[in-house]
């Protein structure tokens, strides 16, 4: 089995709790071949323009820029590890209710028709990517799990409609840590527990293997 995390927080686990959920999740993993593509490591030029004048010039032979090979490659770089990965982790904190700009800039990459989706001869999006399965790792100093935050939460919920509702990947666990900075009184208990949790979704994914 071979595991993609996906790490989208360049901030140390000990002042951030998705990092800290990262490094736990990779120390508790077991007989898996796993690579990390760490989003704000990788050379990601931002998708736009850049992008479709790379495309062109290809197709007419072109002398590319400097920033136009590096997207190319970048897009490439992204689409391979997915491609070759049997499980996707995903490790995100929510900034601004969303994710971090990296992180999108690595969804945009793989979000290419033809790739990981397409559309039937009705006109209805396929998932492309339904071998595949992930996994969302995500905290957030808030709560948003009420009926009334829910709405605001754009970061999980936004990648597991791309990954399982557009790509067609099966959502296989979930860990959400939430409420740490809102209830700080609380948060010794709240990280250590979800900790545990992290913990549990590497050895159950570990016992697949095994």
């Amino acid at each position: 089995m071979n595991i993609l995390v996906v790490k989208a927080n360049n901030r140390p686990a000990s002042e951030a709790v998705s990092s800290k959920m990262y490094e736990t999740f990779m120390n508790n993993l077991e007989g898996v071949n796993v690579s990390t593509y760490d989003v704000f490591e990788e050379d990601m030029p931002y998708f736009g323009q850049d992008l479709f004048n790379a495309f062109g010039k290809v197709e007419s032979g072109e002398e590319m820029t400097d920033v136009e090979k590096r997207i190319l490659a970048a897009k490439q770089k992204a689409m391979d590890a997915l491609t070759e990965a049997d499980v996707v982790v995903f490790a995100f904190p929510l900034w601004n209710l969303t994710i971090p700009a990296k992180l999108q800039t690595f969804i945009d990459y793989v979000y290419q028709a033809g790739y990981s989706f397409k559309y039937d001869e009705n006109g209805q999006l396929v998932g492309l990517l339904k071998d595949k399965k992930f996994i969302v790792l995500s905290a957030r100093g808030g709560i948003y799990s009420t009926p009334e935050a829910a709405p605001l939460e754009m970061a999980a919920n936004y990648i597991k409609n791309i990954s399982g509702g557009v790509f067609g990947m099966e959502i296989i666990d979930e860990v959400i840590i939430e409420g740490h900075a809102a209830m700080p009184d609380q948060a010794e208990k709240i990280i250590a527990e979800g900790l545990e949790k992290v913990a549990a979704a590497a050895k159950n994914l570990s016992a697949v293997t095994a």
